[in-house]
């Protein structure tokens, strides 16, 4: 089993922030992003997509984006438990993951895409309005966020979940993006120091 990662990339960071949460060592094979290495062997012909992370098992079996490869580990190694527990639980934290991922990440991510000027080779066609456009939609999910998290400790109730995982790798993204997290949203930046000082957020 190996792992084709892409550093502090979005998407590869999250698997590892997942694993080191479960105690889990994947051997990593390390992809210089910068320099394009996803767009090339071994990656390409691995994933059509040309997207990291990759999971090679060991019988050659190849599994891509980054949520499938934690679920597929979460139902190896079911505890400690980041999808949640029963019914109830498995849905809040399929609900604010999504959540997380559609009204958060992806608009951070797309910021980030489409302005910053290292991403030209990337994103073809740069579109900066478009970029600029999915700003206020981050913030505007952030204070949304902020009055959930008024009520709980962490994203999807009382429990850490991918919910918080996806949370802390998109407002860390926010930096390179230009984004900054409102001052008024006291309860998104305590729960993002509190889940940037566990263990797992050095991953």
């Amino acid at each position: 089993m190996k792992l084709f990662d892409g550093g502090r990339a979005p998407n590869p960071r999250r698997v590892r922030v997942f694993l080191a949460e479960k105690g889990i060592e994947v051997p990593l094979v390390p992809v210089d992003m910068g320099a394009l290495g996803h767009k090339q062997e071994p990656v390409s012909s691995r994933n059509p997509l040309r997207r990291l992370p990759v999971l090679e098992l060991d019988d050659g079996t190849i599994i891509t984006e980054s949520v499938a490869i934690c679920r597929y580990f979460e139902e190896l190694h079911p505890e400690p438990v980041l999808f949640g527990r029963g019914a109830l639980g498995k849905a809040k934290v399929e609900m604010w993951q999504r959540r997380m991922e559609f009204n958060l990440l992806s608009c951070v991510a797309q910021a980030f895409r489409h302005i910053h000027p290292a991403m030209k080779e990337w994103e073809i066609p740069q579109i900066p309005e478009w970029g600029e456009a999915n700003k206020p939609k981050a913030i505007e999910f952030l204070k949304l966020l902020d009055g959930e998290l008024a009520q709980r400790e962490f994203a999807a109730g009382d429990a850490y979940s991918i919910a918080d995982i996806t949370g802390l790798i998109a407002i860390d993204f926010m930096k390179p993006a230009r984004i900054k997290v409102p001052d008024e949203c006291a309860n998104v930046l305590r729960w993002h120091q509190a889940i940037s000082s566990r263990p797992s957020a050095a991953a």
